[in-house]
């Protein structure tokens, strides 16, 4: 055999990876952009997921959109894909039919082009993934790495739950503790199965629109139950059955998913977790993904940005469960020893995110602004949002940190 010199190895070699390089393009070139995956996506989507889709707003799109999430630009987060629902464009609701049972006097179903000729109501909410925040923990929980663009600010329209039960003349058991919501099984789609607390009933909608247009379908058009104030995974999409129950429903969904560890009859909000270490889930030592976490973005400056100073201005949103206001925001450029109170934009409960805004007198040089927001029950984000460390990594609301430079 004819040796071969190191000079022709080193070649053979470059010319390899060079091959490697090129393939590894290829292959880069051929996974399908968000629009290919659903009609009517902005391209620049994050792709997480494939099947189920799983798509995450980038965080400068995000932010340049401060009132609300466009339907091209909302992040969607499925358990279940529905054949032929993955587009932005509505959803008929001709044919399209809703059990209600369980514990109510008369078990009924009604279709819902029927809810069109009832009164309408609008809610501005949050809508978000309880995995956003999920890659800031560390080490680094399972499941899709979100960063901060599992969530957006819109506006659904549709008939209140509690008004179409009145209309049909319907009464609640005395033990119907929980809402349970059933989406579609079209086209043999796995089931998808939630429970809420009753108390959600008070502001439960049917959304039959978002945003001023009919509600798209791959965001659970026709009809989606919306619970404002509540992580989006309870806000079930293609919902064709709601049931009122006694018990949380038993699917994996309910247990052991989408649950953090918590200590029965305390007002913690979670049970401290190892980080890194599992934990025996069951109904007596965690609790679901229900309520939303208080929580507040920087919209600008942006990290890594360079910004003209010396008055520098600051700005993002914030948000909570909408129970009660958020009666503050405050900014930190020092490491979180001294505080800056930012202003409100708006004032009251409110489902939906309140815009806040700042501006500092910052020197030339590197800077890092940190955000914290407080409600009317004293709640507020931790400086250390890994305290809340869990091993599917739910419900991140640590204190954002924002790197700038100064010109």
């Amino acid at each position: 055999m004819e040796k071969i010199d190191r000079r022709t190895t080193l070649k053979l070699m470059g010319m390899g990876a060079a091959l490697l390089a090129a393939g590894g393009r290829g292959l880069a070139q051929q996974a399908p952009t968000a629009d290919q995956l659903v009609k009517g996506k902005n391209p620049k989507l994050i792709v997480l997921s494939q099947r189920p889709i799983v798509l995450e707003t980038p965080y400068d799109l995000l932010a340049s959109n401060p009132e609300k999430t466009p339907k091209d630009l909302l992040f969607i987060r499925n358990n279940v894909d529905l054949p032929g629902y993955n587009t932005v464009e509505g959803a008929s609701p001709q044919g399209w039919k809703v059990e209600v049972g369980g514990l109510v006097d008369k078990p009924f179903t009604f279709e819902a082009s029927e809810l069109f000729a009832m009164p309408q109501t609008e809610v501005i909410m949050v809508l978000q993934c309880s995995g956003n925040g999920r890659s800031l923990f560390q080490p680094r929980p399972s499941g899709n790495p979100w960063k901060r663009g599992g969530v957006g600010n819109v506006t659904f329209r549709g008939v209140r739950l509690k008004d179409l039960l009145a209309a049909k003349g319907v009464k609640l058991g005395e033990k119907a503790f929980f809402i349970t919501a059933h989406a579609s099984r079209q086209g043999n789609a796995p089931e998808f199965v939630r429970s809420v607390p009753i108390q959600a009933l008070e502001h439960a909608l049917l959304a039959l629109s978002m945003n001023g247009e009919p509600l798209p379908a791959v965001h659970g058009g026709p009809v989606r139950l919306v619970f404002p104030g509540y992580f989006g995974v309870n806000n079930v999409k293609w919902v064709q059955k709601i049931e009122f129950t006694e018990a949380e429903n038993t699917t994996p969904e309910q247990m052991p998913r989408y649950r953090v560890p918590a200590i029965p009859n305390t007002h913690l909000p979670f049970l401290p977790q190892e980080p890194g270490k599992t934990y025996p889930y069951n109904f007596q030592n965690s609790r679901p993904n229900w309520l939303v976490t208080i929580n507040s973005f920087i919209f600008a400056p942006l990290e890594g940005q360079r910004v003209q100073g010396p008055y520098v201005r600051v700005e993002g949103v914030a948000f909570n469960d909408g129970i009660v206001p958020i009666v503050s925001v405050e900014v930190s450029t020092n490491g979180g020893r001294t505080w800056h109170q930012a202003q409100l934009a708006t004032q009251g409960k409110s489902f939906g995110w309140v815009r806040w805004q700042t501006t500092l007198y910052l020197r030339p040089g590197e800077h890092e602004v940190m955000a914290r927001a407080w409600d009317a029950t004293g709640r507020s984000q931790p400086l250390d949002g890994n305290i809340a460390w869990n091993e599917r990594g739910y419900e991140y609301n640590g204190v954002m940190r924002v790197k700038f430079t100064v010109a």
